[in-house]
Protein backbone atom coordinates (compact mmCIF):
# COMPACT_ATOMS: atom_id res chain seq x y z
CA UNK A 1 0.00 0.00 0.00
CA UNK A 2 2.80 2.42 0.57
CA UNK A 3 4.32 1.75 -2.70
CA UNK A 4 1.62 2.44 -4.35
CA UNK A 5 0.83 5.60 -2.60
CA UNK A 6 4.48 6.93 -3.57
CA UNK A 7 3.74 6.04 -6.93
CA UNK A 8 0.55 7.51 -7.63
CA UNK A 9 2.31 10.84 -5.83
CA UNK A 10 5.30 10.52 -8.09
CA UNK A 11 3.18 9.54 -11.49
CA UNK A 12 1.67 13.69 -11.97
CA UNK A 13 5.33 15.23 -11.21
CA UNK A 14 6.76 13.00 -13.85
CA UNK A 15 3.96 13.94 -16.12
CA UNK A 16 4.78 17.45 -15.92
CA UNK A 17 8.36 16.88 -16.21
CA UNK A 18 7.93 15.45 -19.32
CA UNK A 19 5.60 18.24 -20.54
CA UNK A 20 8.41 20.65 -19.84
CA UNK A 21 10.88 19.05 -21.45
CA UNK A 22 10.54 18.39 -25.60
CA UNK A 23 12.24 15.65 -27.42
CA UNK A 24 15.72 17.01 -27.68
CA UNK A 25 15.73 17.34 -23.89
CA UNK A 26 15.16 21.18 -23.95
CA UNK A 27 12.86 22.75 -21.10
CA UNK A 28 9.60 24.49 -22.58
CA UNK A 29 9.03 27.93 -21.13
CA UNK A 30 5.16 28.78 -19.61
CA UNK A 31 3.21 31.62 -20.83
CA UNK A 32 4.20 34.15 -18.82
CA UNK A 33 1.71 36.91 -17.21
CA UNK A 34 1.60 40.86 -18.09
CA UNK A 35 0.45 42.68 -15.38
CA UNK A 36 -0.24 46.31 -14.64
CA UNK A 37 1.94 47.71 -11.79
CA UNK A 38 1.40 51.20 -11.04
CA UNK A 39 -1.30 53.22 -13.15
CA UNK A 40 -4.25 52.77 -14.82
CA UNK A 41 -5.51 51.65 -18.08
CA UNK A 42 -7.08 54.72 -18.92
CA UNK A 43 -3.81 57.13 -19.55
CA UNK A 44 -3.53 60.42 -19.79
CA UNK A 45 -1.00 63.00 -21.69
CA UNK A 46 2.81 62.41 -19.58
CA UNK A 47 1.58 59.83 -17.59
CA UNK A 48 3.42 57.14 -16.22
CA UNK A 49 2.35 53.44 -15.83
CA UNK A 50 4.48 50.28 -15.06
CA UNK A 51 4.50 46.79 -16.74
CA UNK A 52 5.52 43.59 -15.10
CA UNK A 53 6.01 40.15 -16.84
CA UNK A 54 6.66 37.48 -14.74
CA UNK A 55 6.43 33.98 -16.11
CA UNK A 56 6.27 30.55 -14.05
CA UNK A 57 9.26 28.72 -12.15
CA UNK A 58 11.84 27.74 -14.72
CA UNK A 59 15.59 27.59 -15.68
CA UNK A 60 17.07 30.59 -15.21
CA UNK A 61 18.50 32.82 -16.89
CA UNK A 62 15.02 34.80 -18.84
CA UNK A 63 14.62 37.42 -21.37
CA UNK A 64 11.76 39.25 -21.06
CA UNK A 65 10.88 41.54 -24.10
CA UNK A 66 7.84 43.72 -24.44
CA UNK A 67 6.25 44.49 -27.64
CA UNK A 68 3.63 47.11 -28.88
CA UNK A 69 1.46 46.39 -31.83
CA UNK A 70 3.50 43.58 -32.47
CA UNK A 71 6.77 45.64 -32.44
CA UNK A 72 9.61 45.62 -29.78
CA UNK A 73 9.75 48.63 -27.54
CA UNK A 74 12.20 47.07 -24.80
CA UNK A 75 13.43 44.10 -23.38
CA UNK A 76 15.16 42.78 -20.04
CA UNK A 77 17.66 39.40 -18.68
CA UNK A 78 16.70 38.34 -15.40
CA UNK A 79 19.16 35.61 -13.90
CA UNK A 80 16.47 35.02 -10.97
CA UNK A 81 12.60 34.06 -10.82
CA UNK A 82 12.61 37.84 -10.40
CA UNK A 83 9.65 39.56 -12.56
CA UNK A 84 10.95 42.21 -15.49
CA UNK A 85 9.30 45.62 -14.54
CA UNK A 86 9.14 48.12 -17.74
CA UNK A 87 7.68 51.86 -17.18
CA UNK A 88 6.52 53.62 -20.18
CA UNK A 89 5.49 57.47 -20.54
CA UNK A 90 2.73 58.53 -22.46
CA UNK A 91 3.47 61.16 -24.24
CA UNK A 92 1.39 60.84 -27.51
CA UNK A 93 -1.40 59.00 -28.91
CA UNK A 94 0.83 56.64 -30.75
CA UNK A 95 2.15 55.12 -26.88
CA UNK A 96 -1.61 53.44 -26.28
CA UNK A 97 -2.41 50.03 -27.82
CA UNK A 98 -1.98 46.83 -26.91
CA UNK A 99 0.94 45.47 -25.40
CA UNK A 100 2.19 41.86 -24.68
CA UNK A 101 5.45 40.65 -23.01
CA UNK A 102 7.78 37.23 -24.10
CA UNK A 103 10.06 35.31 -22.50
CA UNK A 104 12.33 33.00 -23.12
CA UNK A 105 15.09 30.65 -21.70
CA UNK A 106 18.04 30.27 -22.87
CA UNK A 107 17.38 26.22 -22.75
CA UNK A 108 14.02 26.60 -23.99
CA UNK A 109 13.08 25.75 -28.06
CA UNK A 110 11.05 29.15 -28.14
CA UNK A 111 9.50 31.96 -26.72
CA UNK A 112 6.29 32.39 -25.09
CA UNK A 113 3.77 35.33 -25.48
CA UNK A 114 1.73 36.44 -22.64
CA UNK A 115 -1.82 38.59 -22.53
CA UNK A 116 -2.14 41.68 -23.79
CA UNK A 117 -3.12 45.15 -22.16
CA UNK A 118 -4.50 47.53 -23.94
CA UNK A 119 -4.15 51.37 -22.72
CA UNK A 120 -6.79 53.86 -23.82
CA UNK A 121 -5.81 57.77 -23.57
CA UNK A 122 -8.27 60.03 -22.01
CA UNK A 123 -8.96 63.41 -23.42
CA UNK A 124 -10.40 65.81 -21.52
CA UNK A 125 -14.13 67.07 -22.72
CA UNK A 126 -14.42 70.53 -24.52
CA UNK A 127 -17.39 73.04 -23.93
CA UNK A 128 -20.69 71.50 -23.94
CA UNK A 129 -23.14 73.39 -25.98
CA UNK A 130 -26.52 73.66 -24.75
CA UNK A 131 -29.38 74.25 -27.76
CA UNK A 132 -33.18 73.68 -28.47
CA UNK A 133 -34.48 73.91 -31.93
CA UNK A 134 -36.67 77.00 -30.77
CA UNK A 135 -36.00 79.46 -28.03
CA UNK A 136 -39.86 80.96 -27.64
CA UNK A 137 -42.22 78.90 -26.34
CA UNK A 138 -45.76 79.83 -24.95
CA UNK A 139 -47.36 77.65 -21.64
CA UNK A 140 -48.27 74.30 -22.39
CA UNK A 141 -45.91 73.16 -25.20
CA UNK A 142 -43.49 70.86 -24.99
CA UNK A 143 -39.28 72.03 -25.88
CA UNK A 144 -36.05 70.27 -26.15
CA UNK A 145 -32.77 70.65 -24.55
CA UNK A 146 -29.58 69.66 -25.86
CA UNK A 147 -26.27 69.33 -24.40
CA UNK A 148 -23.00 68.18 -26.57
CA UNK A 149 -19.41 68.03 -26.18
CA UNK A 150 -18.14 67.69 -29.56
CA UNK A 151 -14.20 66.33 -27.83
CA UNK A 152 -13.34 64.04 -24.98
CA UNK A 153 -12.97 60.35 -24.57
CA UNK A 154 -15.99 58.12 -24.17
CA UNK A 155 -17.92 57.83 -22.27
CA UNK A 156 -19.10 61.05 -21.54
CA UNK A 157 -21.60 62.33 -19.12
CA UNK A 158 -23.98 64.89 -18.66
CA UNK A 159 -26.12 66.77 -16.01
CA UNK A 160 -29.34 69.01 -16.60
CA UNK A 161 -30.20 71.99 -14.73
CA UNK A 162 -32.05 75.23 -13.89
CA UNK A 163 -30.08 77.58 -11.84
CA UNK A 164 -28.47 75.54 -9.59
CA UNK A 165 -31.21 72.36 -9.39
CA UNK A 166 -31.05 69.53 -11.47
CA UNK A 167 -33.51 68.78 -13.67
CA UNK A 168 -33.16 65.43 -14.60
CA UNK A 169 -30.36 62.38 -13.99
CA UNK A 170 -27.42 61.93 -15.50
CA UNK A 171 -27.08 60.90 -18.68
CA UNK A 172 -23.94 58.73 -20.08
CA UNK A 173 -23.23 58.56 -23.64
CA UNK A 174 -21.32 56.10 -25.11
CA UNK A 175 -21.60 57.42 -28.06
CA UNK A 176 -20.47 60.66 -29.62
CA UNK A 177 -24.19 62.16 -29.59
CA UNK A 178 -25.89 64.53 -28.05
CA UNK A 179 -28.17 64.24 -24.53
CA UNK A 180 -31.45 65.10 -24.94
CA UNK A 181 -34.46 66.28 -22.54
CA UNK A 182 -37.87 67.44 -22.83
CA UNK A 183 -39.41 69.89 -20.93
CA UNK A 184 -43.19 71.15 -20.26
CA UNK A 185 -43.69 74.61 -19.83
CA UNK A 186 -46.11 74.65 -17.28
CA UNK A 187 -46.01 78.51 -15.57
CA UNK A 188 -43.86 81.54 -16.06
CA UNK A 189 -41.18 80.09 -13.61
CA UNK A 190 -40.09 77.46 -16.44
CA UNK A 191 -38.72 80.70 -18.14
CA UNK A 192 -35.36 80.79 -17.17
CA UNK A 193 -31.79 80.12 -17.73
CA UNK A 194 -30.78 76.57 -18.65
CA UNK A 195 -27.26 74.87 -18.49
CA UNK A 196 -25.58 71.50 -18.79
CA UNK A 197 -22.16 69.79 -17.64
CA UNK A 198 -19.96 67.38 -19.17
CA UNK A 199 -17.67 65.57 -17.55
CA UNK A 200 -15.48 61.83 -18.80
CA UNK A 201 -13.28 59.55 -16.55
CA UNK A 202 -10.33 62.52 -17.04
CA UNK A 203 -9.33 63.74 -14.02
CA UNK A 204 -10.73 66.83 -12.29
CA UNK A 205 -12.42 67.72 -15.92
CA UNK A 206 -15.81 69.20 -15.40
CA UNK A 207 -16.75 71.56 -18.30
CA UNK A 208 -20.25 74.18 -17.54
CA UNK A 209 -22.17 75.21 -21.43
CA UNK A 210 -23.52 78.65 -22.04
CA UNK A 211 -26.85 79.68 -20.61
CA UNK A 212 -29.66 79.32 -23.02
CA UNK A 213 -33.26 81.15 -21.99
CA UNK A 214 -36.50 80.73 -23.11
CA UNK A 215 -38.58 83.53 -23.89
CA UNK A 216 -42.51 83.84 -24.00
CA UNK A 217 -44.00 83.83 -27.59
CA UNK A 218 -46.67 86.40 -27.57
CA UNK A 219 -50.00 85.06 -28.62
CA UNK A 220 -51.13 85.69 -32.30
CA UNK A 221 -55.19 87.39 -32.33
CA UNK A 222 -57.55 86.37 -35.15
CA UNK A 223 -57.58 89.47 -36.96
CA UNK A 224 -53.57 89.21 -37.86
CA UNK A 225 -53.68 87.19 -40.34
CA UNK A 226 -56.56 89.30 -42.04
CA UNK A 227 -53.96 92.21 -41.35
CA UNK A 228 -51.75 90.70 -43.26
CA UNK A 229 -54.26 89.74 -46.15
CA UNK A 230 -55.31 93.16 -46.68
CA UNK A 231 -51.39 94.96 -46.55
CA UNK A 232 -50.89 92.64 -49.38
CA UNK A 233 -53.88 93.50 -51.13
CA UNK A 234 -53.39 97.37 -50.59
CA UNK A 235 -49.72 96.64 -51.81
CA UNK A 236 -50.47 94.58 -54.71
CA UNK A 237 -52.61 97.39 -55.56
CA UNK A 238 -50.03 100.15 -55.30
CA UNK A 239 -48.07 98.25 -57.65
CA UNK A 240 -50.74 97.87 -60.20
CA UNK A 241 -51.39 101.33 -60.08
CA UNK A 242 -47.26 102.21 -60.40
CA UNK A 243 -47.27 99.75 -63.24
CA UNK A 244 -50.65 101.53 -64.87
CA UNK A 245 -49.54 105.09 -64.57
CA UNK A 246 -46.66 105.13 -67.96
CA UNK A 247 -48.91 103.14 -70.22
CA UNK A 248 -52.62 104.06 -69.39
CA UNK A 249 -53.42 107.43 -67.00
CA UNK A 250 -50.68 109.39 -68.81
CA UNK A 251 -51.68 108.08 -72.40
CA UNK A 252 -55.29 109.18 -71.53
CA UNK A 253 -54.72 112.54 -69.92
CA UNK A 254 -52.84 113.55 -72.47
CA UNK A 255 -55.81 112.19 -75.22
CA UNK A 256 -58.46 114.41 -73.13
CA UNK A 257 -55.55 117.37 -73.11
CA UNK A 258 -55.97 117.47 -77.01
CA UNK A 259 -59.61 116.85 -76.98
CA UNK A 260 -60.12 119.79 -75.02
CA UNK A 261 -57.85 122.29 -77.39
CA UNK A 262 -59.55 121.23 -80.24
CA UNK A 263 -62.77 123.04 -79.41
CA UNK A 264 -61.02 126.18 -77.86
CA UNK A 265 -59.09 126.39 -81.49
CA UNK A 266 -62.36 125.95 -83.72
CA UNK A 267 -64.21 128.88 -81.47
CA UNK A 268 -61.24 131.26 -81.64
CA UNK A 269 -60.93 130.56 -86.04
CA UNK A 270 -65.31 130.72 -85.57
CA UNK A 271 -65.17 134.64 -83.50
CA UNK A 272 -61.98 135.31 -85.93
CA UNK A 273 -64.70 134.05 -89.04
CA UNK A 274 -66.91 136.21 -87.61
CA UNK A 275 -65.16 139.36 -86.43
CA UNK A 276 -63.95 139.44 -89.81
CA UNK A 277 -67.21 139.13 -91.25
CA UNK A 278 -67.98 142.31 -89.46
CA UNK A 279 -65.52 144.62 -90.05
CA UNK A 280 -65.89 144.01 -93.95
CA UNK A 281 -69.73 144.42 -93.50
CA UNK A 282 -68.78 147.72 -92.09
CA UNK A 283 -66.38 148.17 -95.23
CA UNK A 284 -68.57 147.40 -97.03
CA UNK A 285 -71.53 149.96 -96.34
CA UNK A 286 -68.60 152.91 -96.42
CA UNK A 287 -67.82 151.73 -99.86
CA UNK A 288 -71.81 151.77 -100.46
CA UNK A 289 -71.98 155.45 -99.93
CA UNK A 290 -70.05 155.42 -103.25
CA UNK A 291 -71.56 153.08 -105.37
CA UNK A 292 -74.98 152.79 -107.20
CA UNK A 293 -77.66 150.76 -105.81
CA UNK A 294 -77.58 148.22 -107.94
CA UNK A 295 -74.25 147.80 -107.42
CA UNK A 296 -74.12 147.40 -103.23
CA UNK A 297 -76.46 144.56 -103.73
CA UNK A 298 -74.13 143.44 -105.94
CA UNK A 299 -71.11 143.77 -103.30
CA UNK A 300 -73.06 142.39 -100.54
CA UNK A 301 -73.80 139.07 -102.65
CA UNK A 302 -70.58 136.87 -102.42
CA UNK A 303 -71.07 136.88 -106.30
CA UNK A 304 -69.81 140.22 -106.63
CA UNK A 305 -66.96 140.65 -104.09
CA UNK A 306 -64.89 139.58 -106.73
CA UNK A 307 -65.62 142.97 -109.20
CA UNK A 308 -64.94 145.14 -105.73
CA UNK A 309 -61.86 146.85 -107.21
CA UNK A 310 -63.65 147.48 -110.02
CA UNK A 311 -66.74 148.92 -109.18
CA UNK A 312 -65.00 150.63 -106.44
CA UNK A 313 -62.37 152.45 -109.32
CA UNK A 314 -65.59 153.18 -110.81
CA UNK A 315 -67.38 155.07 -108.14
CA UNK A 316 -64.31 157.06 -108.07
CA UNK A 317 -64.62 158.31 -110.94
CA UNK A 318 -67.90 159.04 -110.79
CA UNK A 319 -68.01 160.94 -107.63
CA UNK A 320 -69.22 164.89 -108.33
CA UNK A 321 -66.50 167.46 -108.16
CA UNK A 322 -66.19 170.56 -105.87
CA UNK A 323 -68.90 172.79 -106.21
CA UNK A 324 -66.31 175.41 -106.16
CA UNK A 325 -64.74 174.34 -108.84
CA UNK A 326 -66.88 174.63 -112.50
CA UNK A 327 -68.47 171.32 -113.95
CA UNK A 328 -66.17 169.87 -116.52
CA UNK A 329 -68.32 169.14 -120.32
CA UNK A 330 -69.02 165.93 -119.75
CA UNK A 331 -70.61 166.78 -115.94
CA UNK A 332 -72.35 169.48 -117.58
CA UNK A 333 -74.23 167.21 -120.02
CA UNK A 334 -75.25 164.31 -117.85
CA UNK A 335 -76.90 166.75 -115.75
CA UNK A 336 -78.66 168.42 -118.17
CA UNK A 337 -79.85 164.80 -119.08
CA UNK A 338 -81.48 164.65 -115.99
Amino acid sequence: MLFLAVLLFSCPQMSQQKQKTTANGKEMVPNPKLVLVQGTLNVVMTQNVTLACLSEPGSPPVRYALFKHNQQVSALNRSDLSPARFTLTISSASDVGEYKCKAEYNNSSGGKYSNSLNFTLLEPVSKPVLSSPTSQAKKGQNVTLSCFSENGSLPITYLFFKGTQNISPQKTMQKREAAVIFLFINSLSDFGTYKCKANNSFPNNTKYSNGFNFTLAEERSHSQPLIIALGLILLLFIIGLALAIPFFVIPLYKAKKFKSTRPSIGLTSTVNAEESYTENEVIYSEIGKFLSPPAVRQVSSGSGRGHLLTLLAEAIFEIPQNPCLPPSDSQAAKTAAG
